[in-house]
């Protein structure tokens, strides 16, 4: 039985991208490499101290709790303390930048996945697939188009993190309750009024859960990047396990989990906060009523 070629279709593919494409994903690179670096001299412009009080005062207001602030605050007076800072703030640079780029695609495409069937049905197996594939394959594309460094690092990167802000936007939206968006429909609303005003609303929550899965996802996948060239504690841990040094690949580590906990404990509180807050369906509705056209009663009077 002959072998089906698909590795050497993908590879044939990749090559005619880079024959016939190349200065568009040199364009892109370029754009990649400004933007991170641009985001990388704005974390490392204060002293540690200052953004060390500045990551504390975040914590303090999304989560509300003394012992996680002390605890985000000592834990990165610990990175600093290991020498570790400026690899960190590099990471960082990363997450935001790959996290931004996946949620501006996911929660677009996970709103029209959540209003035709027909989207959604074509998103599923790209998003199934996407999720299922080994984190190491997105590198070797990558790394064949952009080259070795933090570009492919962020490319891979925001492709493995989407899957997350697609499904739990749509999961959001579906979960509207039908009766409400029929109330919303009777006042008179447009579908993009339902949208803006019902819908995104009471689907914050989930939409929120996906935000904080992007970020978590986006950070795993920036340490394995460090397999590339990207800088970072993906590096600092890489180079640990290459040279056989415990003591930095450890320490590299515990980078990567203060920087974890910061993140996920910060976005998760916002997303429970905003859970919260949100207005309620009476609230949603009332605007629209007041938005209703009232009877005039000096029209309804019958003539004398």
């Amino acid at each position: 039985m002959a072998d089906i070629p698909v590795g050497e279709a993908v590879e044939a593919g990749l090559q005619w991208l880079t024959d016939n494409a190349g200065g568009f994903f040199d364009g892109v690179s370029a754009v990649l490499l400004f933007t991170v670096n641009t985001v990388y001299t704005l974390l490392a412009l204060p002293l540690p101290p200052v953004l060390i009080a500045v990551f504390g005062v975040l914590t303090a207001a999304a989560t509300r709790s003394i012992g996680l602030t002390l605890f985000t605050v000592l834990s990165f007076a610990l990175v600093v303390g290991m020498g570790l800072w400026t690899q960190t703030l590099e990471t960082l640079a990363v997450v935001i930048i790959a996290a931004a780029f996946s949620i501006l695609v996911g929660v677009p495409v996970g709103i029209l996945a959540a209003s035709s069937p027909r989207v959604s049905f074509a998103v599923r197996p790209a998003l199934d697939f996407m999720q299922t594939l080994p984190v190491f394959v997105y590198l070797v594309p990558a790394v064949f188009l952009f080259g070795i460094g933090v570009v492919p690092g962020i490319v891979a990167t925001t492709v493995f993190a989407i899957p997350p802000a697609v499904r739990l936007t749509e999961l959001g939206i579906r979960q509207v309750d039908g009766e409400v968006l029929e109330a919303a429909r009777a006042f008179g609303s447009r579908p993009g009024q339902v949208l803006r005003e019902v819908q995104l609303p009471l689907a914050l929550p989930s939409i929120m859960a996906g935000v904080n899965q992007v970020i978590m996802l986006a950070l795993s996948m920036v340490v394995v990047a460090g397999l590339v060239g990207a800088k970072g504690l993906g590096g600092v841990v890489v180079n640990g396990v290459t040279q056989f040094d415990i003591g930095a690949a450890f320490e590299g580590g515990i980078a990567v989990v203060v920087l974890a906990i910061f993140l996920d404990r910060v976005t998760g509180a916002l997303g429970r906060r905003k859970g919260a807050g949100r207005r309620p369906v009476a609230a949603l509705l009332a605007r629209f009523t007041s938005k209703r056209p009232q009877p005039d009663p000096e029209a309804e009077k019958a003539p004398a």
